[in-house]
């Protein structure tokens, strides 16, 4: 029987082996760095981000939905409360209405309403460019000069007019003699659209940074996180504002 020594073994991969080494980049491509199918471990996942993004979102709006029924709780509450006159010997309503400046506010929603439109297109036009950005990284392909309509920009124009007229709105309740501490009335309408205003421009400082973004050209992805969440919680703070409208009707100030 033929014994077979190291000197004559045809060696082709590691020492002491007589198979080929492993260069890995199998079919599936999952094993080895120098796979064609591998993703390098490096390269950031969007989709995993944006998921997380947007279920933090959800976990902020929440508190954020509480706090607006608990002020509509305590100003339905308030509003019909009643006390003792006691010089007439029975109770009353202290409740005064408040004359809202109806057609200003509806103005208000428009330009809300309209804003809401503009950041749902910049949300879409942004995810539209993520999903191309692989393709024109390839080298030699080109999709064209694309022209791109600024509805981001658009959006924070909007939401600084909405800002302004709510800051035109305070001024016309003040000229009608409704005051923060006029009265529990008047309180509860500082109250709910203050605390919105305050909110929404949370919304306005983030379109600003995604604006600079832009500008700045960052990367298309992390830009379409932030227009992406922006956008979701602009439309919330829509409803929110549509909301504390219909509380106002249909509860009789």
């Amino acid at each position: 029987m033929a014994r077979l020594t190291p000197s004559s073994t045809r060696t082709t991969g590691y020492k002491g082996s007589s198979l080929p080494p492993h260069t890995g980049g199998g079919g599936d491509g999952r094993s080895g760095r120098d796979g064609g199918d591998s993703k390098p471990d490096f390269m950031p996942n969007y989709g995993e981000r944006l998921r997380r993004a947007r279920l933090g979102l959800a976990v902020a709006m929440t508190p954020i939905l509480m706090l607006f029924i608990s002020f509509t709780a305590a100003y339905l509450v308030r509003r019909g409360f009643l006390t003792f006159d006691f010089s007439n010997n029975a109770y009353i309503r202290t409740w005064v209405p408040v004359q809202l400046p109806w057609s200003w506010m509806l103005v208000n929603t428009v330009v809300l309403i309209l804003s809401s439109v503009t950041i749902e297109l910049a949300r879409r036009d942004i995810t539209r460019q993520s999903a191309l950005a692989p393709i024109q990284s390839i080298p030699g392909v080109s999709l064209g000069d694309e022209r791109h309509f600024p509805w981001l920009a658009l959006t924070t124009v909007l939401g600084f007019a909405f800002l302004a007229g709510q800051l035109l709105l305070w001024n016309l309740l003040a000229s009608r003699g409704f005051h923060l501490n006029t009265g529990p009335s008047s309180s509860f309408v500082y109250f709910l659209t203050g605390m919105h205003a305050i909110h929404l421009m949370g919304g306005v400082l983030a379109l600003v940074f995604a604006d600079v973004a832009t500008l700045l050209h960052g990367p298309v992805e992390s830009r379409r996180i932030v227009v992406d969440i922006t956008a979701w919680y602009w439309h919330f703070m829509t409803g929110i504002w549509i909301y504390i409208l219909v509380l106002f009707t249909f509860a009789a100030q």
